[in-house]
């Protein structure tokens, strides 16, 4: 059945594209289809001489997107309802796999398609395998299709969706990817912006503080309201985007407002509760930025030393306050990283295991299920990592409080199905592996390695700029590529190192500061060098 100008003018089309897949591959037909029908462009680009999207009244969205056989009525012959709206659509988007490449209904499909609309667009749109693998026979056969490789080798989740896009809405590709850099600049800069609006409030709100002292009390809580904000969601954010010198200012700013109020021993015990929280996070980023060629480890822990002063008093004066546990038990924690990082493993442990006491207390106190398991994942994964340092630091095997960790952290994800909870899940993940490489069970690791990367790159593409989750998929990349090293699998090896090597040069370009992001450098470079020691061999 040929396609005709008259058909053209006589049926209206339905659906912007028509998306064939094998119900194996039904989550990422599902995750395109959302992002398809909600993806905006700007009246620019649909204005442009042969764009598709102003043919339709759809505004500045693509169009509807055919996508299963929910959108379509009851009918008793499955095939008649599939062709008619294979007929109604004005491209086909074939999600290949080597699932795909199996499927009767995918390569029937493709061959209704071609039959139906033989000048229509056909975008093979690559999830798994490699094309030869994936693509289904009728692929291969006639014109060559519009190809997007959505594979994290390939061209990416971002890349490969733009070509989509650009693909069925007739638009040129190097325009959405100028479209979403310029989005992706504007998102830095309203965290940014916000930042330093935060820090104007809080500026404002000190100064009306020291003018009305009978209004003390309430300015205090206002402020400190804005100073919380500060240290946590936008502290988050900027570290998000990378941003360190901002995070710095309003460190700074603070700092400034606690010196304002005076002794702080005074402080009420909320207050108090906070002011050791931001001690916490101030002592933190002095880890995370370099001073000169090195972590600034003597202010770091002078900051974590005197959080631990407020909350050791505070727990002293109501020792079963759950509120006051959890937070003395992050002074343990800070204080025992801050010694982990200067390898000074026997004071790791002495405060690892304190808060490890710390962590069941608080679960045996009651706390939630989500906060009692957390913590309890936290703590064992600690002593995971100190047990992988230093097998003497502790009584027992790292592969135990690995597993013990990963165990209290998969019950948090079915509990809170959140993305802190699957960034914690990758993280246990990642350790749990390095475990096993040291054990008995070590033909496990690299699954549990490639599981870890799997649940990243679903994080990755849903906050593609998180630089947290770009260091987590650093990390496991790194971790992986020595697996396959110490495999023999020379070609992967370097395939992951390559992939490292770009993300890890882009990170260190964006923030020179950031220690850890050249430590990280510095270890891709040296696994090379390896593996060339092993090429020459």
């Amino acid at each position: 059945m040929a396609d005709s100008d008259a058909t053209d003018h006589t049926l209206e089309s339905r659906f912007k594209a028509f998306v064939s897949y094998s119900h194996a591959d039904k989550a990422a037909a599902r995750k395109l289809h959302r992002k398809l029908e909600t993806y905006r462009l700007p009246k620019y680009l649909r204005e442009l001489e042969g764009s598709t999207i102003n043919e339709r009244p759809t505004g500045e969205r693509i169009g509807p997107i055919f996508r299963d056989r929910e959108d379509l009525p009851a009918a008793e012959d499955l095939s008649e309802s599939v062709k008619k709206a294979l007929s109604v659509s004005e491209a086909l988007i074939v999600l290949c796999s080597p699932d795909a490449q199996k499927s009767p209904w995918v390569a029937r499909e493709i061959e209704l398609f071609r039959e139906l609309h033989p000048g229509r667009p056909v975008l093979a749109a690559i999830l798994r395998g490699e094309p030869e693998e994936a693509f289904p026979e009728p692929l291969k056969q006639g014109r060559e299709p519009l190809a997007a490789d959505l594979r994290r080798e390939g061209d990416g989740p971002r890349l490969g969706f733009l070509k989509i896009v650009a693909g069925i809405a007739g638009v040129p590709l190097d325009a959405l990817i100028n479209r979403d850099a310029q989005r992706r600049v504007r998102r830095v800069t309203a965290i940014t912006a916000a930042a330093v609006a935060a820090m104007v409030v809080m500026a404002l709100m000190t100064t009306f503080a020291l003018q009305a002292r009978n209004e003390a009390q309430t300015q205090r809580e206002g402020a400190e309201d804005v100073i919380e904000f500060m240290m946590t969601d936008l502290r988050t954010d900027l570290r998000g985007v990378g941003r360190l010198d901002v995070m710095e200012s309003v460190n700074k700013r603070a700092i400034r407002f606690y010196e304002d109020q005076g002794d702080t021993s005074d402080l009420p015990v909320d207050s108090a509760l906070r002011w050791a929280r931001i001690l916490h996070a101030l002592g933190e980023d002095k880890t995370i930025t370099a001073v000169g060629e090195g972590v600034d480890f003597e202010a770091a822990g002078a900051l974590f030393e005197q959080a631990n002063g407020v909350t050791q008093q505070l727990l002293e004066d109501s020792p079963d306050d759950p509120a006051r546990v959890y937070t003395h038990a992050q002074s343990q924690f800070w204080l025992g990283y801050d010694a982990y990082l200067q390898k000074n493993y026997e004071a790791t442990a002495k405060y690892w295991i304190e808060y490890d006491r710390l962590a069941t207390k608080l679960r045996d106190l009651g706390s939630n299920d989500y906060n009692g398991l957390r913590e309890m994942g936290f703590a064992q994964g600690n002593l995971c990592t100190l047990a992988l340092e230093d097998a003497d630091a502790l009584s027992g095997r790292a592969v135990d409080f690995c597993a013990r960790s990963l165990d209290y952290m998969q019950g948090v994800w079915q509990t809170n199905r959140d993305k802190p909870s699957k960034l914690d899940l990758v993280n246990r993940l990642s350790w749990y592996s390095r475990a096993l490489e040291l054990d008995e069970d070590a033909d496990d690791s690299p699954e549990m390695y490639y599981r870890a990367l799997q649940i990243t790159d679903e994080l990755l593409e849903a906050d593609p700029d998180n630089r947290d989750y770009q260091e987590v998929w650093l990390t496991l990349q790194t971790a992986a590529a020595k697996t396959d090293l110490s495999a023999g699998k020379l070609v992967a090896a370097s395939q992951r190192l390559n992939l490292a090597r770009d993300k890890i040069v882009e990170l260190v370009e964006a923030d020179q500061s950031n220690s850890r992001w050249r430590a990280r450098m510095l270890e891709i470079e040296q696994i090379s060098k390896a593996m060339e020691g092993k090429t020459n061999d």
